[in-house]
């Protein structure tokens, strides 16, 4: 089994702006670089990669550019937002088989430059199964969550006034990172309210946010890692989940459209675990927009069916709330990596060292893109 082999002992980053100059390979290999000397570790014992399938930069260029050594395992995982976790687990299988013995996850992204973007890609004519919610308006992610954020509000009576507590809530957490992209700006309900709509019924502060940057992490066996001198996050669980009915960014076609992959990648986590949602100190959960957040609490079970903005609306979130969520500010007010922004987090919680740092953290889940195919990480201290 997987539980407890391995860890995360290293972790790196660029500077994150709305627009950087250096390319994406570059961006790369100094993220990367930072994470083997977090961990104390040489890049000629690299033998493992993993990335995205959306990412730009093939393995040979980064393994030449750095140094690795021979590779003994890649992989790339899918869907955007739904893969840093993925990544990161099959690497981690790669080692706790004994395939690999080093590895190393990024994420690169020039997303500053709007021709990033896959939705600006979008041909006269659709032929794939995007042709079933486009003509129908919904063209981009942000038209597809505002979809389901709609039903959920109509289903159990909220308001935009419940879900600003998504965004504020995660702005005071970045208003204490000196590193998130929000550092600076703070943000209260009446700028929320007054914000110019997006996709009714998210407006801009719902949405994440169009950064530069580059994240990468390292893992090796928990022996190894004991021997090494920063604190590890071990990886005690991990899943992936899709559901039967799910496409890219829908799951229009199921009995509850309300009910995502992330209910798949729960129930599997959560049964290859020793611990249950009320044993998670804090949690990083994926948040390109901010219904993600409502929806995936209840997904892995941290509060009832329908209850989740009236949860976050009491404080539920907040760092002296039942379960701490994003503390670094997250993909609304830190930085939008596809989420590895909040694998990182969720290792300094480990650690002890994030800018809003949860007392005793013990035990910190990570998870992906909700309304992608998608799994999620549970780290635990040692």
């Amino acid at each position: 089994m997987l539980k407890d082999k391995t860890a995360i002992v290293g972790i790196g980053q660029t500077e994150f702006a709305k627009r950087l100059e250096e390319s994406e390979l570059e961006l790369a290999c100094t993220a990367i670089n930072k994470a083997l000397e977090d961990a104390g570790i040489e890049a000629n014992e690299v033998d493992a990669l993993g990335s995205f399938t959306f990412e730009e930069n093939d393995e040979f260029e980064v393994a030449r550019n750095l140094g690795f050594g021979e590779l003994h395992f890649w992989s790339q995982a899918p869907y955007g937002g739904g893969a840093s976790c993925c990544a990161i687990g099959q690497v981690a299988l790669s080692i706790a088989s004994g395939i690999s013995k080093v590895g190393v996850v990024w994420r690169a992204r020039k997303r500053g430059d709007p021709k990033s973007r896959i939705w600006s890609h979008t041909e006269d004519k659709v032929f794939d199964h995007w042709k079933w919610s486009r003509p129908s308006g919904l063209v981009r992610p942000a038209d597809e969550s505002a979809m389901l954020m709609r039903r959920y509000m109509h289903q159990y009576g909220y308001t935009r006034e419940h879900l600003s507590c998504v965004a504020t809530t995660l702005r005071k957490y970045a208003n204490k990172n000196s590193l998130a992209f929000m550092y600076k700006k703070e943000l209260t309900k009446e700028d929320y309210m007054n914000a110019r709509m997006i996709s009714d019924p998210l407006c801009l502060y719902d949405n994440c946010l169009e950064s530069d940057g580059a994240i990468a992490v390292v893992l090796v066996s928990t022996e190894r890692a004991e021997k090494l001198d920063k604190k590890p996050a071990l990886i005690h669980s991990f899943s992936q989940g899709m559901s039967s009915e799910h496409q890219l960014m829908t799951d229009y076609h199921g009995r509850d459209p309300l009910k995502s992959s992330s209910y798949v990648t729960s129930e599997n986590l959560w049964r290859l675990a020793d611990f249950k949602p009320k044993d998670v100190d804090v949690a990083q959960i994926y948040d390109a927009f901010s219904p993600m957040i409502p929806f995936s609490l209840e997904a892995y079970g941290f509060c009832g069916e329908g209850k989740a903005l009236s949860f976050i609306g009491e404080g539920g979130i907040a760092k002296d709330g039942q379960i701490p969520v994003n503390t670094s500010g997250g993909s609304l007010s830190e930085v939008y990596l596809h989420g590895m922004n909040l694998v990182v987090e969720g290792v300094r919680q480990i650690r002890g060292d994030s800018s809003s740092q949860i007392q005793n953290a013990k035990v910190s889940l990570v998870t992906t893109c909700d309304a992608t195919p998608n799994g999620a990480i549970l780290f635990r201290g040692e």
